[in-house]
Order: C-alpha cells, then sequence, then structure tokens
C-alpha cells in the first residue's frame, strides 16, 4: 500500500489503534480483527513492556497481524522497529524523538507512511521540514500504558499547529476513550489513536464502534 495523499493519511488516522501482545485480554489476531470490524482504520503494531516477544516470536506475530491488516485493506505500521518494518514490507512506522532520523527512515522505506511524535512547537515544525506524513501529539490525557510518557498536555499543542495554519495530518494519544475523543478531533485533531480504550475492552469491536461513532459525530 502506497501512500496516496494527505486526504488519505487523514482519513486513516480517524480510528488508529495501536497494540501489541501484551496489551491484549485476548488473542491478538481475534482482538485485531475485533478492532477493524468494529471501525478501526489503520493500525500499528507496538511489541512493548512486560513479557513483549522477541527475535523470531515478535516476527511471527507481525506477519499475522499484517495479513489480518491486508486482508481488510487498512495500513499496516510498526514502532520504531524499522528492520522489522523492512523485512515485512511494511506500510510504514511510526518513530519517536529518541528513535531514528527521520531522513535515514525514509532512505530505507521510500514512500511509505511515517508518523512522528512530537510534544512542543519546535519538534513539530521540524517533523514537518523534513517530510513527516502526521504527527502524533500527546498524551492528551492521563496514561498508564506508556511507563515513560511525557507530561500530559491537553490539546493545547493541537490548537497551536493548527492555528498556525499547518494543516499536516495529527493524531491525539494518551487516555483517550470514546467518552473524550469528540474533544480531541474538535481541537484540531484528524483522529485518535488508542491502546487500551479497545485492546482492554470486553469487546473490542463495540469499542472501536464507539470511538468511530464519537468522531464520525463530532
Amino acid at each position: 500500500m502506497q501512500l496516496i495523499n494527505k486526504e488519505q493519511v487523514k482519513d486513516w488516522l480517524s480510528v488508529y489503534f495501536i497494540m501489541g501482545s501484551p496489551n491484549c485480554r485476548k488473542d491478538p489476531k481475534e482482538t485485531l480483527e475485533e478492532a477493524i470490524e468494529g471501525g478501526a482504520t489503520l493500525f500499528q503494531f507496538r511489541e512493548k513492556g512486560a513479557n513483549a516477544l522477541t527475535g523470531e516470536k515478535k516476527w511471527m506475530l507481525a506477519a499475522e497481524l499484517q495479513d489480518v491488516c491486508r486482508r481488510q485493506a487498512i495500513p499496516f505500521l510498526v514502532n520504531d522497529d524499522i528492520e522489522l518494518a523492512v523485512k515485512l514490507e511494511a506500510d510504514g512506522v511510526h518513530i519517536g524523538q529518541e528513535d531514528a532520523a527521520l531522513s535515514d527512515v525514509r532512505k530505507r522505506l521510500p514512500g511509505r507512511i511515517i508518523g512522528v511524535s512530537v510534544h512542543t512547537m519546535e519538534e513539530a515544525i521540524k517533523a514537518i521540514d523534513e517530510g513527516a506524513d502526521y504527527l502524533g501529539i500527546g498524551p492528551v490525557f492521563p496514561t498508564a500504558t506508556k511507563a515513560d510518557a511525557q507530561p500530559v498536555q491537553g490539546t493545547k499543542l493541537i490548537e497551536e499547529i493548527r492555528s498556525a495554519g499547518l494543516s499536516i495530518p495529527i493524531v491525539g494519544i494518551g487516555g483517550i476513550q470514546a467518552e473524550n475523543a469528540a474533544q480531541v478531533v474538535s481541537s484540531g485533531a484528524d483522529g485518535v489513536s488508542v491502546i487500551t480504550a479497545i485492546s482492554q475492552a470486553a469487546s473490542p469491536r463495540e469499542a472501536a464502534a464507539q470511538l468511530k461513532k464519537a468522531i464520525l459525530e463530532n
């Protein structure tokens, strides 16, 4: 799947599901299938945290989840692991401020989606100048999923970027649920990215559907 255009990326960001095996209440493949059935529009494989898979087991799970995404025609992105993304020919990657340089990633994955986590206006402008396809901004609300998460910043940076007239696709992340998703989108984000709101739900399908409903009603 090749990058189409900015508007297509914005559509993909609508209900952005992030997950790895440590995050799930049930089988990861089943969780992803349900999430897509409920309305997830993009998936990021993030295999981190306690009991995370490594080596061949990590690759096998990634390939299995990528196959689900291909069958359902939604992009499959990899968090941080550029080697894995190249090996799988993933649709793209998401990198943080401490990860590989965007220019280096672009050389390894030409024509693929590259998202960058930013926490300040300076980081946002740098990512845009270097060719990021979208920005991940957060944590918008308190979250316990990421142990080294930055301080909660609400929707302030999203609003600052939009006030500056920057039209790059933006997805909010951090503590987002169906109950507060509309607030993130109304501030200027094109969608919301979630982990536990879907992966820890009794019904990932219903959780994704509720998020999609909240976004569409905004």
